[in-house]
């Protein structure tokens, strides 16, 4: 079947928009969203938890609007986007004395995910005020943490879908551009982590570090109904040395571009990070290969 457009890894075929203007057509009073639920239904396209790729979808259905191949229903509404007029996190009213010590004598770090819960919006003005890169709404799947001592907090951190594309990773695992499209899902990335600046601990950091890689997959499948294989992150290499990364047995996979994923001019337009990866499990190339 000859593919008209590619979408996040969904090839659409003739018969494909064919089905899509008949959908239209047999439904002329359901909006946009339901258009794309039912579409969703028909062609089985869910995540990974079982909830229907309704967003996802919708892009698809306007990029094939834009390239000509459908007509969609006028829109019914505009609903106002929370995240443009999105107020920054308050700054947290928490205790800044010192914390110091070694590890082995001080109360075990407890780490609570904390998405949904009461305490998601402590964490998220720990990292707007204490983190360099500030707070940003994560998109796609994610998860945050924060560790605590006693009743303090110590450190935070977040991880997000992986980028779809970093070269010396995908090199590193040796999977084709079709296997990544399909299994990228089995990556995460983590996009912060913070220990505050109070908190001095020796070999916390990658204590923590360990910690999480010991129960990050477990929360996922519980989350997003599938596991995670391999962590991936990047450090500013003009800031940090990616210490904790190499302590905690973290493999440094080789450095970004510098270009981002639009820039068109082929140039660093961004400072070069390190990329440093995780294995999960020893069998990880051979499960994200599949």
């Amino acid at each position: 079947m000859e593919t008209v457009l590619s979408y996040r890894g969904k090839a659409v075929s003739r018969e494909d928009v064919a089905f899509i203007r008949a959908l239209i057509a047999k439904n002329p009073a359901d909006s946009r969203r339901k258009l794309s639920v039912k579409l969703c239904e028909a062609w089985n396209w869910v995540q990974a938890n079982g909830q229907p790729r309704d967003m996802v979808c919708r892009s698809l259905m306007l990029e094939l609007e834009r390239a000509g191949y459908i007509e969609l229903p006028a829109k019914k509404q505009n609903p106002s986007n929370p995240l443009v007029v999105r107020k920054k996190p308050d700054p947290p009213c928490i205790d800044q004395s010192p914390i110091e010590g070694v590890l082995s004598g001080l109360p075990a770090p407890v780490i609570c995910q904390v998405r949904r819960g009461p305490l998601e919006q402590l964490f998220e003005g720990l990292i707007e005020h204490y983190h360099y890169l500030g707070y940003c709404r994560p998109v796609g799947e994610h998860l945050k943490y924060l560790i605590t001592i006693g009743d303090r907090p110590i450190a935070c951190f977040s991880w997000s879908s992986a980028p779809r594309h970093i070269g010396c990773r995908d090199r590193f695992i040796g999977w084709s551009p079709a296997i990544r499209s399909k299994n990228i899902h089995l990556i995460i990335y983590n996009s912060r982590f913070l220990l505050l600046p109070w908190v001095r601990i020796n070999h916390l950091a990658s204590h923590l570090l360990a910690k999480m890689a010991r129960r990050i997959s477990r929360d996922w499948q519980e989350a997003y109904g599938h596991p995670v294989h391999f962590l991936e992150t990047f450090v500013d290499t003009e800031r940090f040395k990616g210490t904790c990364y190499r302590a905690s047995n973290w493999i440094h996979m080789g450095q970004t571009t510098g270009r981002g994923i639009h820039n068109k001019t082929h140039k660093p337009t961004r400072s070069i990070k390190d990329v440093w990866g995780y294995a999960l499990d020893a069998r990880f190339r051979e499960k994200l290969c599949r």
